[in-house]
């Protein structure tokens, strides 16, 4: 019995080693054939980026050769401090507390801006302007301009355009 026993257990070995290694196999060939089609879809990709042509793109001056950088957002808002709000604004700060804002356009002025700070309502947020225009070139200009002037400071570039809304 020990003989049958034994004889028995060593088939069933024998046949679960040799199972083992036909369904690792077949992993392997399984895993192969996907890698190969995966480089040569790589290699089709490649080919088709450094075989496409560019076509350049050819600028267009406007009239007064002067193109904003960026749009105009508009808002409602109301002066608290500072004179002389007009249609388009350089906006160079804005904060939702309003001690912030004087403090920012206390700092413009000793470097000479005529700075405002408004009230969005709907925000709840006090805007620091820089200057004030009529027209959006002109708004537009001293906004690259500010940029310009204070190149180190990265919350001076974010600088933007204000239309107020009545």
């Amino acid at each position: 019995m020990k003989k049958t026993f034994l004889l028995g257990m060593g088939l069933c070995l024998a046949l679960a080693f040799t199972s083992c290694k036909s369904s690792e196999s077949a992993y392997k060939k399984a895993y192969e054939k996907a890698k190969q089609a995966e480089l040569a879809a790589e290699a089709a990709r490649a080919e088709n980026t450094y075989n496409q042509q560019v076509t350049p793109v050819q600028p267009t001056t406007p009239a007064n050769n002067y193109t904003p950088s960026a749009g105009v957002r508009e808002e409602r808002v109301e002066l608290v401090s500072g004179v002389g709000l007009k249609a388009y604004s350089v906006v160079c700060g804005s904060f939702n507390v309003k001690a912030n804002a004087d403090n920012l356009k206390a700092t413009l002025e000793k470097d000479g801006y005529n700075a405002k700070v408004v009230f969005n309502a709907e925000r709840n947020t006090y805007r620091v302007i820089a200057e004030s225009y009529d027209t959006r070139d002109e708004a537009a200009r001293a906004r690259d301009a500010f940029k310009s002037r204070y190149p180190n400071r990265q919350d001076f570039q974010g600088a933007w355009l204000l239309y107020r809304l009545n």
